[in-house]
């Protein structure tokens, strides 16, 4: 009934704390909530219940002041959705305290951050979590972070510096934003990374510059369009991000549902983006034949590839194409990226244009007042390099070759 409920009132309860009184008393506030005042004129909250309609029960929740009375109220809410749950409230109580004083460790603050920051505003999470499993949970993920001093990070990324230097400040550099996050707001704190840098862990990336030469790109291409020097995987794989220059994650993690066949424009969503920003590319017109047959052969999968593969061991098997192709200089799948850029720089292609392709931001107040897609402009870059592609790997006939000059400013 609604007035057997919330009988007491933080006036009443004012004037029962701190006055004596010959006995103990119990001032009931429903449900099954009790204000227990003792001699001295103390207050404690007490909850009574029965179990399995036994002998009654009395569990403390806590002192008053220090527990309101609005707080008590919860608490009694709480014991009797245990008891309908049938639950022992005592037994419940004591482990939701023993959890709500647990530490935090080092793999609760970690996995606070990507649950919290980095599913949604990292591209390439999945690869976080493989790092993070491999090199620091097994180690120091049972640690409780305030306990885990800098020496035992260290010992983490000194293993991985032997083998991979660069995964180590890698690796770093995430842990380290992941605890100023925790610190912020302040879910756990730990300055046990503060002072170290990626020279103290391991290596910085080096800056890359690796462009495929003309020759080289025919080749790649050649192989592409015969289908078979790779899987078939590996050949569609290869084909979309060298035509588009997308990120190899653009290419494994796309579904069906991001390319309309009836507009051609393929948009690759933000949850796959590195920038955290859609990427929208038409579909040059000679491609289009290609993708309406690879759309009948695995939109049963709802994937683009048909399947999603590791993106460590898609990038594993990228790092050996070059040798497949008989290239002496070795090359990465990123450096497709950059192959596609330059080449269309070459060939005249407008940077702003060349920049959305390959999905960066625009610099300053562009990007806040400009919000054109360039969409004839990319398609017709696309062309343009769908052309070159078919020129470079000699499946034009009749078509002289002529070497692309790169531009040169006036001094």
């Amino acid at each position: 009934m609604a007035g057997e409920l919330n009988k007491l009132s933080d006036r009443k309860l004012k004037g029962l704390h701190g006055i004596p009184a010959s006995k103990i008393e119990f001032y009931a506030d429903g449900a099954g909530l009790s204000a227990k005042v003792t001699k001295a004129g103390g207050i404690s909250w007490v909850f009574t219940y029965r179990l399995d309609g036994q002998k009654l029960h009395r569990l403390t929740l806590g002192r008053y002041p220090d527990m309101s009375l609005r707080e008590a109220r919860s608490s009694r809410d709480k014991c009797r959705q245990w008891l309908a749950s049938g639950k022992d409230p005592k037994h419940q109580l004591a482990l939701t305290t023993q959890e709500t004083l647990k530490p935090v460790t080092v793999q609760e603050a970690i996995e606070y951050w990507i649950r919290e920051y980095a599913e949604e505003n990292r591209a390439n999470v999945e690869r976080h979590k493989a790092e993070l499993r491999k090199h620091i949970y097994p180690y120091i993920g049972k640690m409780a972070l305030a306990d885990c001093e800098t020496r035992y990070w260290l010992d983490c990324f000194d293993r991985m510096k032997k083998k991979t230097p660069v995964a180590a400040g890698y690796v770093f550099q995430m842990c380290k934003q992941a605890l100023k996050f925790c610190r912020v707001r302040r879910y756990a704190v730990s300055t046990a990374l503060e002072d170290l840098s990626i020279p103290d862990v391991g290596k910085k990336q080096a800056k890359k510059d690796r462009v495929l030469k003309d020759k080289e790109v025919g080749r790649l291409w050649a192989a592409i369009s015969s289908g078979d020097v790779f899987l078939p995987y590996y050949t569609n794989l290869l084909r979309i991000t060298t035509l588009f220059g997308c990120r190899t994650q653009e290419a494994r993690l796309s579904e069906w549902a991001e390319w309309d066949m009836e507009a051609w424009v393929w948009t690759v969503p933000k949850a796959h983006s590195k920038g955290g920003e859609k990427i929208v590319r038409p579909v040059p017109e000679a491609m289009r034949s290609f993708i309406e047959i690879l759309h009948d052969e695995t939109k049963s999968s709802g994937y683009l590839l048909g399947v999603v593969k590791n993106s460590e061991a898609v990038s594993q098997w990228g790092r050996s194409v070059y040798k497949k192709l008989g290239h002496s200089e070795p090359w990465t799948l990123h450096d497709l990226r950059r192959t596609l850029a330059t080449h269309m720089n070459n060939m005249g292609i407008a940077p702003h244009v060349v920049e959305q392709l390959l999905g960066h931001s625009m610099p300053g107040v562009m990007a806040i007042y400009n919000r054109s897609l360039y969409l004839p402009e990319k398609l017709d870059a696309l062309n343009k390099w769908y052309d070159r592609l078919e020129l470079l790997a000699g499946n034009h006939q009749n078509v002289v070759l002529l070497t692309v000059a790169p531009l040169k400013m006036p001094a």
